[in-house]
């Protein structure tokens, strides 16, 4: 368990943390907690994209700095918000923006824990890790989700009507709210994000999520995903849960040694579809 040092929670400057200050998001490779020595992550060229840093009023003194990947060149297109794990963005989080640029679309990662200051990428402990993840807490993080999207509503990049999310592990977690508290989310992917007091808000779900999970995840037991199930039934709402019986937590994640190939390929194409089928396109 974290030991916080003041009553509203531990603070960067506490634990003696480098500060990030102005290092650019370009800069950040693979997260140093994660990354495992016999990983060989996917690397998208970038070549027919844009690819640039952003910043997103959201009402704090700082703007909300972001990672942006979009095809190249005039025309509209669908906007998938990632939504990152406690690392931040850094190396793998940019890919998948790459990836979904590839695919069409305008791929936003905003940096959902900026306003610490903390590097998070060159991060080794967890227990530096945490303190500054717990600071973001949810009301903050769903409104910068929604200054996101409102944001990428006014761009003449965007279809303004077509904008979906995507997360991964604490971003799974901000997928599934999202998809309950902002009315601009067409649909979401939920990769392995805890479900821990969503299932009995299925009923606010207005936008379909499409759940992704591991049967060998050790944080998410089974019996939270079987419930998750069950509300949205009884809710009535055309969400989908799939869980992949050989994988554990972190499976698309191709920088760790939790990665599964084939698992990633076949959520990632489901994901895609999802997109599709729901006016994400």
């Amino acid at each position: 368990m974290t030991t916080l040092t003041r009553p509203d929670g531990t603070h960067p400057q506490d634990l003696h943390l480098t500060r990030r200050a102005t290092v650019s998001m370009f800069a950040a490779g693979y997260a140093l907690a994660g990354w495992s020595a016999e990983a060989r992550p996917v690397t998208t060229p970038v070549d027919g994209l844009t690819i640039e840093e952003v910043t997103i009023p959201n009402g704090a003194p700082q703007p909300l700095p972001a990672f942006v990947a979009r095809p190249r060149g005039t025309g509209r297109h669908p906007a998938v918000i990632v939504v990152n794990e406690i690392f931040g963005i850094h190396a793998y989080i940019k890919d998948v923006c790459r990836r979904l640029a590839r695919a069409g679309y305008v791929a936003i990662a905003p940096d959902f824990f900026y306003r610490s200051g903390v590097d998070l990428p060159s991060l080794t402990d967890f227990k530096q890790i945490m303190p500054v993840v717990q600071q973001a807490g949810i009301p903050q993080v769903d409104g910068d989700v929604r200054a996101v999207s409102a944001w990428l509503k006014g761009r003449p990049f965007t279809k303004p009507a077509s904008i979906g999310i995507t997360g991964f592990c604490w971003g799974g977690s901000v997928v599934w709210r999202a998809a309950m508290v902002d009315p601009d989310i067409r649909a979401g992917v939920a990769w392995y994000g805890r479900l821990g007091g969503l299932a009995e808000r299925a009923d606010e779900l207005h936008a379909p999520v499409l759940g992704l999970y591991g049967a060998l995840d050790q944080g998410i037991p089974q019996t939270e995903v079987a419930a998750m199930r069950a509300a949205l039934k009884a809710a009535g709402k055309p969400s989908e849960i799939v869980v992949y019986p050989d994988a554990p937590h972190g499976f698309h994640a191709d920088y760790r040694d939790s990665y599964r190939a084939a698992d990633a390929a076949d959520g990632w194409a489901r994901a895609l579809r999802w997109f599709k089928a729901h006016g994400v396109a």
